[in-house]
């Protein structure tokens, strides 16, 4: 691996330090492991190459795809906030590290449940596969690593 250290930043949202995650099963950390905000940052995943750099409200959660088993049935695997920047609309998708408080995610969870039908619509018009009421066993599951 890589000795990359990455730099601590302020959040935009909360204004607290956010430290690096690199043992925290992620080497880009771009939202804040106090309040889940990001920044808008990146163009694609991990470049860090955005002139835009507003704030990303967490505004749900994901699993991420990882291909179909030996049945073909789909495998799903880490769970992934689901954010979009405050200043020009885009949505990103990163996977939770850690240290992310696990309460905080259900809430991201709860409150994405009531997101209006446009931004439903927005997100599956890019493939994105906002979890579910039915999914939170799931979800709690990935978070708590048992069974519910």
């Amino acid at each position: 691996m890589d000795n990359i250290t990455e730099p601590q930043f302020e959040c935009c949202h909360c204004s607290l330090e956010v430290t690096p995650a690199l043992d925290m099963g992620t080497h880009h950390r771009n939202h804040c492991n106090h309040c889940l905000w990001s920044k808008h940052v990146d163009q694609t995943p991990g470049d860090r190459t955005s002139d835009c750099l507003g704030c990303m409200e967490p505004i749900g959660t994901t699993l991420k795809h990882e291909g179909t088993d030996k049945y073909g049935k789909e495998r799903l695997g880490d769970v992934m906030l689901i954010h979009r920047c405050s200043a020009c609309g885009v949505f990103n998708i990163n996977r939770v590290a850690g240290d992310d408080p696990s309460d905080l995610v259900v809430a991201v969870f709860e409150k994405s449940l009531t997101l209006p039908q446009e931004t439903k619509d927005e997100l599956a018009k890019q493939n994105i596969a906002l979890l579910s009421e039915k999914e939170k066993p799931l979800l709690l599951e990935r978070l708590f690593g048992k069974s519910f």
